[in-house]
Parts: structure tokens; sequence; C-alpha cells
């Protein structure tokens, strides 16, 4: 076990829930289940403009989100762990579903996002694409 100092009891509680717990319980569907989780989320706390994303992130101590590049149909996003947290083992599919949501809601197009742990430092790299030839009814 990782000897980790947690700056609260709510942080260390939310690691033995998001780390241990979680993957337990949702085994094999654990990815699919939290992109989808990470979406609902996104319903429940919308953001109006996609610059509020890095303070979400912030908010909700999953991590210190940058976007890196933007293009025409796709963004790009570093997110790096601030308090020591070690997401090497751990699923980004639940932040990478928030992403996702957040940029559909407010483009108005189908939109994916894939998030890929970086085994370097530890960083996950997220790449947000939509499809303008998809429109979502909002």
């Amino acid at each position: 076990m990782t000897n980790n100092t947690y700056d609260s009891q709510t942080r260390f509680g939310y690691e033995i829930l998001r780390d241990h717990v979680l993957p337990s319980i949702l085994g094999k569907h654990e990815d699919d289940i939290l992109y989808w989780a990470g979406k609902d989320v996104a319903r429940k706390f919308p953001v109006f403009k996609v610059e509020e994303l890095p303070d979400f992130f912030s908010e909700a101590r999953w991590g210190d989100l940058s976007l890196e590049q933007r293009k025409k149909e796709e963004a790009f996003y570093t997110m790096k762990s601030y308090d020591g947290t070690n997401v090497q083992n751990r699923s980004c599919q639940l932040e990478a579903g928030f992403l996702a949501e957040q940029y559909q809601k407010l483009n108005g197009l189908l939109t994916e996002c894939f998030g890929e742990v970086n085994s370097k430092d530890g960083s996950i790299h997220f790449h947000v694409k939509w499809d303008p030839k998809t429109k979502i009814e909002l």
C-alpha cells in the first residue's frame, strides 16, 4: 500500500471509494459506467463556458486541468494531480465523461472524450472531439 499523506479525512475517504471500492464493485465495466456517471455529473453541475472547467476540476479535487490546445473540432487537456494522488491505476473515465458532456452541452454537437494516463509523469491527457455534422437537441 502506498503511504500517502492526505489533506483531510474526507480526501482519504474519497481515495478509498475511488481507488478500491468502485473498481471492486464495477469490475470489468468500471470504465464504461464511470464514463456515463461523468456525463450525469456534468448534467447536474453544468458549466456555462469551457473556461470554467479547470475551476470545476479544482473544486471537485479531481486535479489541475489545463487546456493544451484547441482546434476546430477538438480540444486537448492535461490533468495533473496536485496532492500526490497516484492515478496510475485509476480509471480517468469519470472525468472524460464529464468533459464530453460539458462540451456537448455547450457546442450542441455530439461529443466524445478519451482519457489516457501518461506513465512517465502520472498526468492524464484528455482528447475531446466533437462532430460538427451531428447536432444534439438541448
